[in-house]
C-alpha cells in the first residue's frame, strides 16, 4: 500500500548554488511520497558534465511521470494540485522559505478535490469511534449528493465516455442504498448540469437546507478534523456544510445508543418523505394475530370441547374461550382464507388447537410491577448444558411439550427430554436412550425449529442444506438444497407446512415440507440474512441482515412491504408480538429495538446488554419481553412502559448454573434447584424499560421462549471446565 500523503505540503529543502531545482532521486521519491514542486533536493551530477536547465513545469512533469509508473495515484494527485498553485516560468522559492499556501479558489474549484474531500471524510466517519458514528454518518448522504451535483456542473457536455461524476456516483452510491435508495434511483439520470434543473428531486437539494441533529461533543470533533485537513479537502466540506446543510447542534454529549443511522422525523429535507417511509407507505399489511382456520376444523374443536365441558365455577366455557380467539380472524385486518394455500387438517391439528385452548385458560399473568395491578414478573427455567466442549452453536425448545434440541459444531443434532425420560424410537428394534442423535448435515448446524405440535424439526447447516426429521423415528426426512451459500436460521411458520430459510447468500427462502425447492426467494438485503421468523398469520416472514435492517415479506407476492433502518450492527434475532403488531429486534451491539409493524417506524429503543443479544421472546399478553445475550443473562423488559418506569428498581437474580443442568455426554437432565436471587449492579447504560436481570455464571444464554403457559423456558451452554 502507498503510504498516505501528509495533510499539509512539506516544506521546501535547499538547492546547491551551482544548480536548479532537480527531481530527487528515484528511491528518495519512492521512500518520502512527498514530493513538492519547485522544493525538490539536489542531486550532485559529475563535474564534467554540464548541469541541465529544466523549466518548474519540466520538473513537475519528471516527477509526475514517476510517480504514475510507479503506482502511487494519492501522492501523484496532490503533487498535481500543488503544482496548479506554483506557474512554470515563476522562480522557484527562497531556500529558507516555507511551501507557499495553497489559494482557497484554486482549491475549492478542483473537481478531483472534492472527490478527495468526500473520501477523506468517509474513512474518517467510518473509523471513528462507536460513539460518534451514528450521528457523522448521516452527514455523509447530503455531502455525497452535493458532491456529485457539483461534479456535473464541471462535466464537459461534449466529453465521450464515463464521465467523472458518474465515475463517482457508481462507486460510492452503493454506501446509500438501504438508507436513501429511492432518493438515488431518481438522481441516477442526471448526467448534465441541465439535468439539475428539471428534476424535483435535485432541485429539492439545491434549494432547501438538509436538517440533521448533533450533538455538541460530535459537532466539535467534525469541525477539528476539518479543520486539520482545510488543504485536503476540508475547506470544500465545510462550504457544503454552510451553504446546504442547517445543523442543529444539541447541549449534550451522545451515548452508545443515543443516535441511529436513521434520520428522526425532523431531519432531512424539509416536505419531502425518505426512501424508507416512502416504500413503507406503499401497501397496506393484515396483521391479525390469526389465520383464518378451516370451517370443518373448527366445528370439530367446538365438538371436541363441548364434550370436555371444562368450566370454572366463574369462569366460561372451554368453547367460549375458543369463540373469543376466532373473532380475530373475522376482522377487516384478517389474510384472507386462500392467501395461504394448506394441506387438509389432521387429527392432530385438532389436538393441538385444544391444547392451546385450555393452555391459555391456565395462564400466568406477568407484566410489569405496578401498584394498581396483579401481575408478576416471569418465573425463568434455565437449562444449563455441560460438557459441550464449546461445540453447541445452537438450541431450541419445543412448544409446551419437553424437548428441547442442540446442533452442534460437529454435524450432528441431539435431542433430550426435559423432565429426563428417554426417548422411544418407533423404530423396530430401537431401545429408549436418554437423548438422540440425528446424523445427516456435512458441517455445523447453525439453526433449529420445532413444528408446532413438535412431531418435525427443521435444522440448517454450513452445508447449504436445510433438513427435515421426524421426532417420531429420530431420523431424517428431507433435505432442501437452494441455497449456495451456509444457511445460518431456519423457521416453522406458525400453521406448519412452511418455512423459512436465511443464509450468507443474501437471500432468505420459503419452503414447504412437500416441495424440495423453494417457493420464494426474498432478495433485498444487502448482506447477509442471519435470523428470520414468521408473523403469527403466516402470511408474512420477517428477517434480519447483517446491514443492520429488518424487512417483512409477502408470502403470497414474495415481494417487500416494509423496511426497518435503525440499527448500528448486524440484527441478530427477531420476535413478533403475539397480537401480530409489534416487532422486537435485536443486534449485536446490545440494543433491542420495538417496532410498529403498521408504519414501519421505530417505537422505542432499549439497552441493557453487553454483547449480542441471541433470542427475544414476547409474553402470551404482550406486556413484557425478555431477552438472551451473550453476557450470561436473561432480561426482562416493559414493552409498553419506558420513562415512566423507575430505574432504580432494577433487580438482578443469580440463576444457579446447576438448575436444571443437562449434561451433553451422558444426557441427563438434573430437576431444577433453588436459584440464588441477589440485586446485581445496574449499568449506566440500562433504560427505564429494564425490569429485571437474570444472571447466570458462565453460561450464555442461547434460546429463551415463553410457553402458552406463559413459563420462560432459557438454555445455554456452560463455558468453564466439566
Amino acid at each position: 500500500m502507498p503510504p498516505k500523503p501528509p495533510s499539509t505540503p512539506a516544506a521546501g529543502g535547499g538547492a546547491q548554488s551551482n544548480l536548479h531545482a532537480t527531481p530527487a532521486s528515484a528511491a528518495s521519491a519512492a521512500a518520502s511520497s512527498t514530493p513538492v514542486a519547485g522544493s525538490a533536493a539536489a542531486v550532485a551530477t559529475p563535474a564534467s558534465t554540464p548541469a541541465p536547465q529544466y523549466s518548474q513545469a519540466d520538473l513537475n512533469q519528471i516527477v509526475l511521470e514517476y510517480l504514475r509508473k510507479r503506482g502511487y495515484s494519492r501522492t501523484e494527485a496532490m503533487l498535481r494540485i500543488e503544482s496548479r498553485g506554483v506557474g512554470g516560468s515563476q522562480a522557484p522559492p527562497a531556500p529558507a522559505a516555507a511551501a507557499p499556501s495553497i489559494p482557497l479558489k484554486s482549491t475549492t474549484d478542483d473537481p478531483q478535490l472534492y472527490i478527495r474531500a468526500y473520501m477523506s471524510l468517509r474513512d474518517w466517519i467510518e473509523t471513528s469511534l462507536d460513539l460518534f458514528r451514528p450521528e457523522l454518518r448521516k452527514l455523509l448522504f447530503p455531502i455525497f449528493v452535493h458532491t456529485f451535483f457539483y461534479l456535473i456542473q464541471k462535466t464537459d457536455p461534449k466529453a465521450q465516455g464515463v464521465t467523472l461524476a458518474r465515475k463517482f456516483f457508481d462507486m460510492y452510491s452503493r454506501d446509500h442504498t438501504l438508507e436513501h435508495g429511492y432518493d438515488l434511483l431518481q438522481l441516477s439520470g442526471i448526467t448534465l448540469a441541465d439535468h439539475l434543473a428539471e428534476n424535483p428531486t435535485a432541485n429539492l437539494f439545491r434549494t432547501a437546507k438538509y436538517r440533521l441533529n448533533m450533538s455538541r461533543t460530535t459537532f466539535d470533533l467534525l469541525l477539528h478534523f476539518l479543520d486539520e485537513n482545510e488543504r485536503s479537502g476540508g475547506a470544500v466540506t465545510i462550504r457544503i456544510l454552510n451553504q446546504y446543510i442547517d445543523t442543529n447542534v444539541t447541549p449534550s454529549r451522545p451515548d452508545r445508543f443515543s443516535g441511529t443511522a436513521a434520520l428522526s422525523p425532523e431531519e432531512g429535507l424539509p416536505g419531502h418523505i425518505s426512501s424508507e417511509g416512502r416504500f413503507n407507505a406503499q401497501s397496506q399489511v393484515k396483521l391479525c394475530p390469526r389465520f383464518p382456520m378451516d370451517e370443518s376444523m373448527a366445528r370439530d374443536v367446538e365438538l371436541r370441547l363441548k364434550d370436555e365441558q371444562h368450566a370454572s365455577e366463574d369462569g366460561p366455557l372451554l368453547v367460549q374461550d375458543f369463540q373469543e380467539l376466532r373473532q380475530m380472524e373475522s376482522s377487516e385486518d384478517a389474510p384472507p382464507r386462500d392467501s395461504l394455500p394448506l394441506p387438509p387438517y389432521r387429527s392432530v391439528d385438532v389436538e393441538t388447537e385444544i391444547r392451546a385452548v385450555k393452555d391459555a385458560r391456565k395462564r400466568i399473568k406477568i407484566g410489569p410491577v405496578r401498584a394498581d395491578d396483579a401481575a408478576t414478573l416471569p418465573s425463568v427455567c434455565m437449562y444449563t448444558y455441560h460438557n459441550t466442549y464449546d461445540n453447541m452453536n445452537c438450541l431450541e425448545f419445543a412448544d409446551d411439550l419437553p424437548l428441547a434440541a442442540g446442533g452442534f459444531a460437529d454435524s450432528y443434532i441431539k435431542v433430550w427430554s426435559l423432565k429426563g425420560e428417554k426417548l422411544q424410537s418407533q423404530v423396530k428394534g430401537s431401545f429408549p436412550q436418554t437423548s438422540q442423535r440425528l446424523v445427516g448435515h456435512a458441517g455445523p448446524v447453525y439453526g433449529l425449529s420445532f413444528s408446532n405440535d413438535a412431531r418435525f424439526l427443521l435444522s440448517c447447516s454450513e452445508d447449504k442444506t436445510a433438513r427435515l426429521w421426524s421426532m417420531d423415528t429420530y431420523t431424517g426426512l428431507v433435505s432442501y438444497k437452494g441455497h449456495s451459500q451456509p444457511v445460518w436460521d431456519v423457521a416453522f411458520s406458525p400453521v406448519g407446512h412452511y418455512f423459512a430459510t436465511a443464509s450468507h447468500d443474501q437471500t432468505a427462502r420459503l419452503w414447504s415440507c412437500d416441495h424440495i425447492y423453494p417457493l420464494r426467494i426474498f432478495a433485498g438485503h444487502l448482506s447477509d440474512v442471519d435470523c428470520v421468523t414468521f408473523h403469527p398469520n403466516s402470511t408474512y416472514v420477517l428477517t434480519g441482515s447483517s446491514d443492520k435492517s429488518c424487512r417483512m415479506w409477502d408470502v403470497a407476492r414474495g415481494s417487500t412491504v416494509r423496511v426497518m433502518i435503525s440499527h448500528n450492527a448486524p440484527v441478530s434475532a427477531l420476535e413478533v408480538s403475539p397480537d401480530g403488531r409489534t416487532l422486537a429486534s435485536a443486534a449485536d451491539d446490545g440494543t433491542i429495538l420495538l417496532w410498529d409493524l403498521g408504519s414501519g417506524r421505530t417505537i422505542k429503543a432499549m439497552r441493557g446488554h453487553v454483547g449480542g443479544v441471541n433470542s427475544l421472546s414476547f409474553s402470551r399478553e404482550g406486556s413484557v419481553l425478555v431477552s438472551a445475550g451473550m453476557d450470561c443473562s436473561v432480561r426482562v423488559w416493559d414493552v409498553k412502559g419506558g420513562s415512566t418506569t423507575p430505574v432504580d428498581g432494577v433487580t438482578g437474580v443469580d440463576i444457579a448454573d446447576k438448575a436444571g443442568d443437562v449434561d451433553v455426554k451422558n444426557g441427563a437432565a438434573t430437576p431444577a434447584a433453588a436459584s440464588t436471587v441477589t440485586v446485581a449492579p445496574k449499568t449506566a447504560t440500562t433504560t427505564a424499560d429494564h425490569m429485571a436481570a437474570y444472571m447466570t455464571k458462565k453460561t450464555p444464554v442461547y434460546n429463551i421462549k415463553f410457553t402458552r403457559r406463559n413459563v420462560c423456558m432459557a438454555g445455554g451452554a456452560f463455558l468453564g471446565t466439566a
